[in-house]
């Protein structure tokens, strides 16, 4: 299972975290696979996609990693729970190395810590071992993203309608549904902070904050923005919950997959939010 994630995640289907369990998000990207590669929907997990698996790509599973000042250094913070006290830090980064890490490499850091029970994350020249993932940077420019709601998922389209990508997401929620038709790229925000305004909203504190940027601000400090005001495509502070969990509208995905789709966008990109496969809502 674990090869499978890791390859499924190098071959741009992304499982989301990586943590060598099946479930949702990694039959997802099963099934995606199996889509772009013609490949029998039915079919699972068996030794056909094992076999195009392989094929499409080289390399190890496992790999040695050497932990860098870089990695060490931080700062790292201590994240509270009340977005008040978020919005009270300086910036809302990692908690630790070994989250840092484990984010870098797509990993869950219960498997981080189980491939390396002995390590410790916070010492420069410490080796430990990561999954081999893949580069961060899509083979070429998005022309269309869909966002399915009906299996959580986001795909992007090259401009001859190829697919380049996909990825687990959290699509909204029966109280904060997400919009529906097509839209469009308006802005990307690399670094972005959060603004809660309590205005029409029925959750969150009753006063206008702003949190400031960092992997764990609510949106992950990635925003794709989009032309219906107040909604976007971002980033998670909690990778493990992603196609788990609701959402309040937005598109989440975790970090790595939208800093990889905000990569690849420009203004004007078309998204479309679609009930199904290949349709609109």
């Amino acid at each position: 299972m674990l090869a499978a994630q890791v390859m499924l995640d190098r071959s741009r289907h992304s499982p989301g975290v990586i943590d060598g369990y099946m479930g949702g998000n990694t039959m997802r990207a099963i099934q995606h696979f199996r889509r772009a590669r013609g490949l029998p929907a039915e079919g699972g997990l068996d030794p056909q996609l094992m076999r195009s698996l392989i094929k499409s790509q080289s390399g190890e599973i496992f790999q040695t990693y050497t932990i860098t000042r870089d990695d060490v250094d931080g700062p790292f913070f201590r994240v509270p729970d009340a977005m008040s006290a978020m919005a009270a830090l300086e910036r809302v980064g990692w908690t630790s190395p070994q989250e840092l890490i484990a984010d870098r490499f797509h990993m869950d850091q219960d498997l981080l810590r189980a491939l390396n029970p002995e390590a410790d994350f916070s010492r420069v020249g410490t080796r430990i071992t990561i999954v081999a993932h893949r580069e961060e940077t899509l083979p070429s420019q998005v022309a269309r993203i869909e966002v399915r709601k009906s299996d959580n998922s986001v795909v992007a389209f090259d401009e001859r309608g190829n697919i380049l990508a996909s990825y687990p997401a959290t699509v909204g929620s029966a109280q904060f549904p997400s919009p529906s038709g097509s839209m469009e790229v308006v802005a990307v925000a690399p670094d972005a902070n959060y603004t809660f305004d309590p205005s029409g909203r029925e959750w969150g504190p009753d006063e206008t904050l702003i949190v400031p940027p960092g992997p764990n601000n609510p949106v992950g400090g990635i925003w794709i923005d989009l032309s219906k005001p107040g909604y976007g495509i971002h980033g998670s502070p909690d990778p493990q919950l992603i196609g788990k969990t609701a959402s309040h509208g937005c598109v989440r995905l975790t970090n790595w997959d939208a800093k990889e789709l905000a990569d690849a966008v420009r203004q004007g990109t078309r998204v479309v939010f679609a009930n199904q496969a290949g349709g609109a809502s």
